[in-house]
């Protein structure tokens, strides 16, 4: 059965442009800043930015199970510990109140004035408190890119890597939103020559292209989620740059794993798009070969459809594209990592963030980071205008973009954008 807010046929009395990422079949949700530093939580419908804390304040969700002052907090998680089923239905009710048949609030012009806001009037601030932070490594394109480098060409994949969906724990508290400079890292990186350590600003810095899933409030301590249950544990998906300092990653990373050349920064986009709002999108995975464990194995299509993008923008040019993937080339898709996140009884909270890990394809245009398409810096990559990189330097600024796309309409996660400083 379609979800009510994915109807194509929908309409919206707020105008917008056919190419808009934002349609009214949208319907994501961030957090903004207004100028006289008051916060909102928010949706948009093309480039209007939509408050849901003034719609519940004006009682527009009454019909809804929004539990009382949801939205009236600085961020989403007081609404991401409810159940989807609540999540579904304020997304439906938006999707009801700006349909261009219903006059409700659209002749309320008091309503609509306290409601309705300009883009250029906002700050788009971080949309979560992130209680806790995995990054999995799930391309299967791009783990054999790296064992290729860096191990046996001929047994590339480690031995657990087609069994289990590997991750670790990252660091919460460095991951920014859209829009934030990225300080470039120091550390320690291991001469070639001496093969001793000194310590450095990071050379070879490099962006990851990710996506992340955003979780809603789990089960308790000692209990699992399984793949047939983990959709209603997800919320929804933002753009994910994973930033990585190669150097500094690869003298620290035995035997424990990354460490400072990954905790300087992670970054994201403003909205999370919800998992209903993606529905459409479904796609067939690749098939696992060897067969994957019981609790591992799984029903439908679990993987998504969505074109990514990776532009890098010198200050004197335009972008220019580097890396064109896509979401559906996912190995390990999310229920199979949700699954094996909690398979040991690893309680998950509301706010939450697991990371796909980097996204390539199998064409070397695909390849989601600098470090494959420089194949470990032996190659220029071309920028546009004459100019060349192997990996990120000073001033440079990384653009990821994502679009899933069908006959009726476009559903974007907005523009994830950081530049380099010194």
């Amino acid at each position: 059965m379609m979800i009510e807010a994915n109807n194509p046929k929908r309409k919206s009395w707020i105008k917008y442009n056919r190419d808009s990422e934002f349609p009214i079949q949208n319907i994501p949700f961030g957090v903004g800043k207004t100028i006289e530093n008051k916060i909102h939580c928010l949706t948009v419908i093309g480039s209007t930015l939509i408050s849901l804390t003034k719609l519940e304040e004006l009682n527009y969700f009454n019909d809804t199970s929004l539990k009382p002052q949801t939205f009236n907090k600085k961020n989403l998680n007081p609404f991401l510990k409810q159940p989807k089923k609540t999540w579904r239905e304020v997304r439906d009710c938006v999707a009801k109140l700006f349909d261009s048949n219903n006059t409700l609030l659209k002749n309320n012009e008091k309503d609509k004035k306290s409601v309705i806001f300009d883009a250029s009037n906002i700050e788009m601030i971080m949309p979560l408190k992130i209680g806790d932070y995995t990054d999995f490594y799930s391309s299967k394109d791009h783990a054999t890119n790296v064992g290729k480098m860096f191990r046996d060409p001929e047994n590339a994949l480690l031995p657990n890597w087609l069994k289990i969906p590997v991750g670790y724990h990252g660091r919460s508290s460095s991951i920014v939103i859209s829009g934030t400079h990225i300080k470039r890292p120091s550390g320690l990186i291991l001469d070639k020559i001496t093969q001793q350590p000194y310590f450095s600003k990071s050379k070879l810095l490099d962006f990851e292209l990710e996506m992340a899933f955003v979780t809603g409030q789990g089960k308790s301590l000692g209990e699992n989620i399984s793949t047939i249950e983990a959709e209603d544990f997800i919320f929804g998906l933002c753009m994910f740059n994973d930033w990585s300092a190669r150097d500094i990653q690869k003298y620290e990373y035995v035997p424990l794993g990354p460490f400072l050349g990954k905790s300087f920064a992670s970054s994201i986009s403003p909205w999370i798009v919800t998992l209903d709002a993606l529905d459409p999108f479904r796609t067939d995975g690749e098939k696992q070969v060897p067969q994957v464990s019981s609790y591992l194995q799984f029903e439908g299509k679990k993987n998504y459809d969505i074109k990514l993008d990776v532009f890098l923008k010198t200050d004197s040019d335009s972008p220019f594209k580097i890396v064109s993937s896509n979401f559906k080339y996912m190995y390990w898709n999310m229920c199979q990592q949700l699954a094996h996140h909690t398979i040991n009884g690893c309680n998950i909270n509301a706010g939450d963030m697991m990371a796909s890990g980097t996204i390539s394809g199998p064409n070397k245009s695909e390849f989601g980071s600098m470090l494959e398409l420089s194949w470990g810096g032996k190659n220029y990559i071309e920028i546009g205008n004459g100019q060349k990189r192997k990996f990120v330097e000073d001033n440079d600024t990384i653009i990821m973009r994502g679009v899933a796309q069908n006959e009726s309409y476009k559903i974007g996660f907005g523009e994830l954008k950081n530049k380099i400083l010194k």
